[in-house]
């Protein structure tokens, strides 16, 4: 399968884009998650392993550049605000997964449900993927609100899926395939 470049920018509306993280990113990514631990430990077991800034730059050392991943920073008003992206991907079966996060202060703005939309255009009309997976946290309701809303299909639980805050936690798994995506407007 053909892999294609990943644009400079993904565009969703004049004050929010994607784009590709890099290194030079660590230190805003940084600053959101050690103001916000409470609030972000919550549903994401990362944050209690990030102790410095090195940490998160090491973390986007390692997936810069990646061929199965492809992580973006969520800009909105000139300001990086959190993170997406592709996790997973299988060229050859045509599939992948999204992650993401977002601070605490951009919540109910429709940021998230905006961003994983364009995400979701991107994996189907350029990177010709067929099937779009979102696994979310049991109780995490305003994450599974985000594939509710973009038409996608709970599959089903994944038992005991995520180890988070020292026990094991189930995560609701959904779907989109290609043939059932209606594009929205961002």
């Amino acid at each position: 399968m053909e892999k294609t470049t990943t644009p400079a920018i993904l565009p969703i509306a004049p004050d929010l884009y994607l784009r590709p993280v890099t290194v030079a990113d660590a230190g805003a990514l940084y600053r959101i998650i050690d103001t916000q631990r409470p609030y972000l430990r919550q549903w994401l077991p990362f944050v209690d392993l990030t102790k410095q800034g090195t940490d998160t730059a090491l973390y986007l050392q390692t997936i810069v550049g990646s061929t199965t991943d492809k992580v973006f920073v969520i800009v909105a008003n000139e300001a990086i605000v959190g993170l997406i992206g592709f996790k997973s991907i299988e060229y050859f079966n045509r599939k992948l997964e999204i992650g993401y996060w977002l601070s605490e202060h951009e919540q109910g703005k429709g940021i998230m449900r905006r961003s994983c939309s364009r995400l979701v255009q991107h994996a189907f009309e350029d990177l010709h993927m067929n099937r779009v997976q979102l696994k979310v946290a049991l109780g995490n309701h305003r994450s599974s609100n985000i594939p509710q809303k973009l038409g996608f299909t709970k599959e089903g639980i994944e038992r005991d899926g995520e180890l988070l805050n020292g026990y094991f936690h189930d995560l609701q798994v959904y779907s989109l395939l290609k043939r059932e995506w209606q594009p929205e407007q961002l």
